[in-house]
């Protein structure tokens, strides 16, 4: 057994909490109670309304939720999909009542509650069994539009020994909550990639559910860039032996925007595998992105082996990343497991080093960052994706003369 970065005894020690620690706006501080004790529920009134001291709500602001927390924001509009499916896929739209929803996990908050009991009709994709999707198939979400609520869900069905990449594009203006269920089946392969790239104006609060079954490989990759206030909270969890789950993500945020990523990888069986990597970039007053990583590693999960890593580059002065990695251990039997966490300023070595021979400061500074986003991008393998963030990372850049 291996942990690195951190202990063991400083990783048992996160069940019992720990005092706040740490400057430049990164956040250590632990919560006191055992993701083993996560409430999870369909029903919304099952939830307290929360009020932003939670240590779930602690980081988000809450007044910029529009009401979806308290139940006062209403459905006024509706979304809309349009899909690019490769042919072997088959895509439905079904009621509420359809038996397969809700297969790879249940609603840990209020609005994801709400946005459950909310949604008229879903969105299903299905991989069938031992197919090769021929290309990736792109759902690109549209939302409400200006000033109006939507709620959503939608489910990608992966059956045994499938394999398939799908990318969900998220563009548009409105205030959008949802629930997005990956169920990949025995040694399926799967690849998954989350945009967020919406208007200035738009709110989306998403909880999406990864469930793994037999040997099966899920790569999950999250990309945020767009919307006043974003928040996503991926869930993992293992059905059987085998499982090998990685999650990436990378996010860029502008002045005045809010962006969060809570992540939980629950590992309750034995010989499971789980890799996250984030990493975000901040520019800009105001600008501020919160990721919390949380890998819990119940007595029965033998032979796992998980790391997580979140890095993030504050640009200008006045961005504040809050930075959390959580991980609690409750067997001894594992192959490995530890975390990391950084935040910092442009290195001035770096910047020295690439001046020195001859390249101008503000190109210099390019290169820092796209070296920065690289183990990332390389791991973006549908090159339509990894071009768009490239030339999105670059329009960023240049909004602040970098």
């Amino acid at each position: 057994m291996s942990v690195t970065e951190n202990n063991v005894s400083e990783a048992l020690s996160h069940r019992e909490g720990a005092s706040p620690a740490g400057d430049g706006g990164t956040s250590t501080v632990i919560p006191a109670a055992s993701r083993a004790e996560r409430f999870t529920s369909y029903d919304v009134e099952a939830f307290e309304v929360p009020g932003g001291r939670e240590e779930n709500w602690r980081f988000t602001p809450m007044k910029r939720l529009r009401g979806l927390h308290d139940g006062s924001a209403a459905a006024t509009g509706e979304i809309t999909i349009d899909v690019e499916a490769a042919d072997e896929l088959k895509v439905e739209t079904v009621g509420r009542d359809d038996e397969r929803l809700g297969a790879a996990g249940v609603p840990s908050d209020r609005i994801a509650a709400q946005a459950y009991s909310s949604f008229k009709q879903a969105t299903v994709v299905t991989v069938p069994k031992e197919t090769q999707a021929s290309k990736p198939s792109v759902l690109r979400v549209h939302g409400p539009g200006e000033e109006k609520v939507a709620y959503g869900h939608l489910q990608v069905r992966a059956e045994a020994f499938a394999e398939a990449v799908i990318v969900l594009d998220h563009v548009g203006s409105g205030t959008y909550a949802d629930n997005v269920e990956f169920v990949i089946g025995d040694s399926a392969k799967v690849t998954v990639v989350s945009v967020q790239d919406w208007a200035d104006d738009a709110v989306h609060v998403s909880e999406q559910h990864l469930k793994l079954g037999r040997d099966a490989t899920l790569k999950h990759i999250v990309i945020t860039l767009g919307g006043d206030l974003v928040r996503v909270s991926p869930t993992a969890t293992f059905a059987d032996k085998g499982g090998d789950v990685e999650m990436l993500g990378l996010y860029f945020a502008d002045a005045g925007q809010h962006q969060e990523h809570r992540l939980f990888v629950d590992h309750a069986v034995p010989n499971c595998k789980s890799n996250v990597m984030y990493k975000g970039a901040l520019q800009g007053e105001g600008a501020h992105t919160v990721w919390i990583g949380d890998v819990l590693i119940r007595a029965a999960a033998e032979a796992t082996d998980t790391y997580e890593l979140n890095r993030n580059l504050v640009l200008t002065p006045g961005a504040r990343a809050d930075s959390v990695p959580n991980l609690e251990i409750e067997t001894g039997e594992i192959e490995g497991a530890g975390h990391a966490s950084a935040t910092g300023r442009f290195d001035d070595e770096q910047l020295f080093y690439l001046q020195s021979r001859g390249i101008a400061e503000e190109a210099a500074r390019r290169l820092v960052v796209r070296g920065f986003f690289h183990e990332i991008l390389v791991k973006i393998d549908v090159p339509e994706v990894r071009e768009r963030l490239e030339a999105a990372i670059e329009a960023e850049l240049e909004a602040v003369g970098a």
